[in-house]
Protein backbone atom coordinates (compact mmCIF):
# COMPACT_ATOMS: atom_id res chain seq x y z
CA UNK A 1 0.00 0.00 0.00
CA UNK A 2 1.64 3.49 -0.83
CA UNK A 3 2.11 6.09 1.87
CA UNK A 4 -0.21 9.10 1.48
CA UNK A 5 1.68 12.62 0.97
CA UNK A 6 2.17 14.46 4.09
CA UNK A 7 3.16 17.89 3.30
CA UNK A 8 4.51 18.94 6.73
CA UNK A 9 4.72 23.08 7.00
CA UNK A 10 7.03 24.68 10.06
CA UNK A 11 5.45 27.77 11.72
CA UNK A 12 6.42 29.91 13.90
CA UNK A 13 3.69 31.32 16.08
CA UNK A 14 4.34 34.80 15.92
CA UNK A 15 0.91 35.55 16.07
CA UNK A 16 -1.61 33.11 18.18
CA UNK A 17 -2.83 31.01 14.82
CA UNK A 18 -6.07 29.93 16.61
CA UNK A 19 -7.28 27.90 13.39
CA UNK A 20 -4.38 25.77 13.65
CA UNK A 21 -3.93 25.24 17.73
CA UNK A 22 -7.77 24.82 17.18
CA UNK A 23 -7.29 22.06 14.38
CA UNK A 24 -4.70 20.64 17.04
CA UNK A 25 -6.65 20.94 19.75
CA UNK A 26 -10.21 19.12 18.35
CA UNK A 27 -7.76 16.39 17.09
CA UNK A 28 -6.42 15.76 20.72
CA UNK A 29 -9.26 16.03 21.86
CA UNK A 30 -11.23 13.26 20.24
CA UNK A 31 -8.11 11.35 20.45
CA UNK A 32 -7.82 11.45 24.75
CA UNK A 33 -12.02 11.39 24.46
CA UNK A 34 -11.60 7.89 22.44
CA UNK A 35 -9.36 6.72 25.50
CA UNK A 36 -10.73 8.09 28.38
CA UNK A 37 -14.66 8.68 28.13
CA UNK A 38 -13.79 12.02 29.26
CA UNK A 39 -15.17 14.42 26.18
CA UNK A 40 -15.92 17.88 28.07
CA UNK A 41 -14.16 19.52 30.26
CA UNK A 42 -14.71 22.28 32.49
CA UNK A 43 -14.14 25.98 31.37
CA UNK A 44 -10.61 27.30 32.01
CA UNK A 45 -10.64 30.01 35.22
CA UNK A 46 -9.28 33.19 35.86
CA UNK A 47 -8.93 35.23 38.96
CA UNK A 48 -7.87 39.11 38.49
CA UNK A 49 -6.05 41.52 40.30
CA UNK A 50 -6.90 45.12 39.57
CA UNK A 51 -5.83 48.11 40.19
CA UNK A 52 -8.01 50.31 42.56
CA UNK A 53 -8.03 53.33 40.63
CA UNK A 54 -7.94 52.09 37.16
CA UNK A 55 -9.66 48.69 37.48
CA UNK A 56 -7.05 47.62 34.91
CA UNK A 57 -6.04 44.00 35.07
CA UNK A 58 -2.31 43.69 37.05
CA UNK A 59 -2.20 40.28 37.65
CA UNK A 60 -3.73 37.25 38.93
CA UNK A 61 -3.88 33.19 38.10
CA UNK A 62 -5.09 31.47 34.81
CA UNK A 63 -5.78 28.20 34.88
CA UNK A 64 -6.51 25.50 33.13
CA UNK A 65 -8.79 21.33 33.39
CA UNK A 66 -6.82 18.32 33.52
CA UNK A 67 -8.70 14.74 33.27
CA UNK A 68 -9.54 15.58 36.94
CA UNK A 69 -6.68 18.49 38.18
CA UNK A 70 -6.64 21.87 37.85
CA UNK A 71 -3.15 23.26 36.03
CA UNK A 72 -2.38 26.68 36.90
CA UNK A 73 -0.69 27.74 34.10
CA UNK A 74 0.01 31.59 34.82
CA UNK A 75 0.10 33.24 38.43
CA UNK A 76 1.79 36.60 37.97
CA UNK A 77 1.69 39.48 40.65
CA UNK A 78 3.14 42.89 40.23
CA UNK A 79 6.69 43.75 42.66
CA UNK A 80 4.61 45.91 44.52
CA UNK A 81 1.55 43.39 45.10
CA UNK A 82 3.85 41.21 46.66
CA UNK A 83 4.19 40.00 50.30
CA UNK A 84 0.92 40.77 51.05
CA UNK A 85 -0.77 37.93 51.03
CA UNK A 86 -2.39 38.49 47.57
CA UNK A 87 -0.77 35.07 46.15
CA UNK A 88 -2.19 33.21 48.82
CA UNK A 89 -5.60 34.52 48.44
CA UNK A 90 -5.44 33.68 44.52
CA UNK A 91 -4.45 29.99 45.37
CA UNK A 92 -6.72 29.68 48.26
CA UNK A 93 -9.44 30.54 45.66
CA UNK A 94 -8.10 28.73 42.90
CA UNK A 95 -8.26 25.81 45.30
CA UNK A 96 -11.88 26.32 46.35
CA UNK A 97 -12.97 26.54 42.61
CA UNK A 98 -10.90 22.63 42.17
CA UNK A 99 -12.59 21.35 45.67
CA UNK A 100 -15.86 22.27 43.99
CA UNK A 101 -15.50 20.85 40.35
CA UNK A 102 -14.29 17.72 42.70
CA UNK A 103 -11.03 18.16 41.33
CA UNK A 104 -8.03 15.92 43.22
CA UNK A 105 -6.12 18.40 43.23
CA UNK A 106 -3.88 21.35 41.83
CA UNK A 107 -0.50 20.97 39.97
CA UNK A 108 1.75 23.61 38.65
CA UNK A 109 5.53 24.08 37.58
CA UNK A 110 7.64 27.43 38.35
CA UNK A 111 11.64 28.23 37.41
CA UNK A 112 13.95 28.32 39.90
CA UNK A 113 14.27 31.69 40.51
CA UNK A 114 10.04 32.49 40.22
CA UNK A 115 8.24 30.83 43.72
CA UNK A 116 8.68 27.49 44.69
CA UNK A 117 8.98 28.13 48.39
CA UNK A 118 6.25 30.27 48.07
CA UNK A 119 4.07 27.24 46.90
CA UNK A 120 6.00 24.80 49.04
CA UNK A 121 4.66 27.00 52.18
CA UNK A 122 0.90 26.37 50.94
CA UNK A 123 1.68 22.73 51.07
CA UNK A 124 2.61 22.57 47.81
CA UNK A 125 5.33 19.20 46.95
CA UNK A 126 7.79 19.07 44.28
CA UNK A 127 6.86 15.63 42.41
CA UNK A 128 9.57 16.59 39.29
CA UNK A 129 12.31 18.84 38.08
CA UNK A 130 14.17 19.71 34.71
CA UNK A 131 17.91 20.02 35.55
CA UNK A 132 19.99 23.22 35.02
CA UNK A 133 22.33 22.59 32.89
CA UNK A 134 23.95 25.02 30.03
CA UNK A 135 21.64 26.75 28.65
CA UNK A 136 18.35 25.36 30.58
CA UNK A 137 17.04 26.99 34.27
CA UNK A 138 15.99 24.38 36.36
CA UNK A 139 12.08 23.76 36.59
CA UNK A 140 10.20 22.25 39.45
CA UNK A 141 6.76 20.71 38.57
CA UNK A 142 4.47 20.58 42.17
CA UNK A 143 1.13 19.29 43.45
CA UNK A 144 -1.50 19.38 46.18
CA UNK A 145 -3.59 16.86 46.75
CA UNK A 146 -6.65 17.05 48.60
Amino acid sequence: MQQPIIDIVPTVLANHDTDGLDALSKTLTAFNAARTGQAEYDPDFAIYVRDPETREIVGGLYATDGYGWAFIKYLVLPENYRGMGVGARLMAEAERIARDRGYVGIWLDTFEFQARPFYEKLGYTVFGALEGIPGAIPRYFLKKVF
